[in-house]
């Protein structure tokens, strides 16, 4: 048993979500939202260093030595697996752990709107779920390949940067293949991918131009193609996505871009108030006819409106979601207010004046 491990079984004895060790300071939990010192010692460099390359194979430790910067996994059966993260600070260096269940809950289980489920059983496209880090994408995949994997009968490709979520064969075959362990880019990756015969393919994050060109390649080519943006809304996410590429090449993957889009899951995370735990709104945007036209003609800021009015194809906006959990008591107002789009349907529900002075 590794010494580091003992943080993590407190991680998960508190249902913490991530794990902050940094030279010249105590070890930090992030639970539910919240930072929380832990009653340790301040921890050394040479001590934490010790520490964490005791569990980091030693070619991540060359890699980490020449760029400052390292992802990797790190499981312990019958716990839980992590995300690492190592970073050199001004104190030396520093680790920021974030566990990945080992259970993979359902759409239902999540308490996600069913329409999220139906993503699973779609023949092709491209599907992004988005949000800030921390907002539970990989949670909400995880759902979505564990219902295509247990009503289909197909080939699931995981792509990661490291894997996050294990999934086990059901009624698909599952591959994972990590990035720099198994393969040394996700564009090599996806290049392969259509030689390897996938039906289903998962891309951890969509980064940079090339991951994003050959991503939408898939999808235009027949496959069903998930992957994760680190945006803000439906909206921001086209945007984002065309904004990746060249000015020369912006109309052409504008029109690439409505013809393989099925879906946009955008979420955010929040505190509950009524349990322990957390709870996610979700904004979701399907790329009907009406919306695939506004992509290809340039007019994304009318994307708002078509979730407004698509309520019968599953569609709905951030704010009813939020709206709908402030009324069920499941959430604070104030946070509803803090992460809403529309603060004035909000304000009344606030007891004092919003602790964001700049949103007034």
């Amino acid at each position: 048993m590794a010494r580091i491990d003992a943080f993590f079984k407190l991680l998960h004895d508190h249902s913490a979500s991530d794990l902050h060790l940094v030279s010249g300071q105590q070890p930090v939990l992030r639970i539910r939202g919240d930072l929380e010192r832990v009653k340790y010692k301040v921890l050394d460099d040479d001590e934490l260093r010790a520490m964490l390359y005791e569990i980091t194979p030693e070619d991540k430790i060359k890699t980490f030595e020449e760029t400052g910067d390292l992802d990797f996994g790190y499981e312990i059966p019958g716990l839980a697996r992590y995300r690492a993260n190592f970073f050199r600070q001004k104190n030396g260096i520093g680790a920021v752990f974030r566990e990945i269940p080992t259970e993979i809950l359902t759409v239902e289980e999540l308490g996600l709107p069913p329409v999220v489920a139906k993503l699973a059983l779609l023949p092709r496209g491209l599907v992004l779920v988005t949000g800030p880090t921390g907002s539970g994408k990989s949670t909400t995949l995880a759902a979505i390949i564990d219902e295509a994997n247990r009503r289909r009968k197909e080939h699931i490709l995981s792509i990661e940067d490291p894997i996050e979520f294990v999934h086990q064969s059901k009624s698909c075959v599952i591959n994972h293949r990590e990035v720099s362990t198994h393969t040394n880019s996700f564009g090599t990756a996806l290049r392969a991918a259509l030689r390897e015969d996938p039906d289903i393919i998962l891309v951890g994050e969509m980064r940079d131009l090339e991951t994003i060109r050959l991503a939408c390649e898939a999808a235009a080519t027949g496959h069903l193609v998930f992957s994760t943006v680190h945006t803000v809304s439906a909206a921001k996410t086209v945007d984002r996505v065309i904004e990746v590429f060249p000015e020369g090449e912006q109309n052409q993957i504008r029109s690439t871009l409505a013809d393989v889009l099925r879906a946009v899951v955008s979420q955010a995370l929040f505190k509950r108030i009524d349990t322990k735990g957390r709870i996610a709104c979700l904004e979701i945007l399907i790329a009907t006819h009406a919306v695939r036209a506004m992509i290809r003609e340039g007019k994304t800021h009318q994307v708002p409106s078509a979730i407004q009015t698509g309520k019968k194809y599953g569609m709905q906006t951030l704010d009813d979601a939020i709206m709908g959990h402030l009324q069920a008591g499941r959430i604070s107002p104030d946070e509803a207010y803090m992460k809403c789009v529309d603060k004035t349907k909000f304000k009344p529900y606030l007891n004092e004046p919003p602790a964001d002075f700049t949103e007034v």
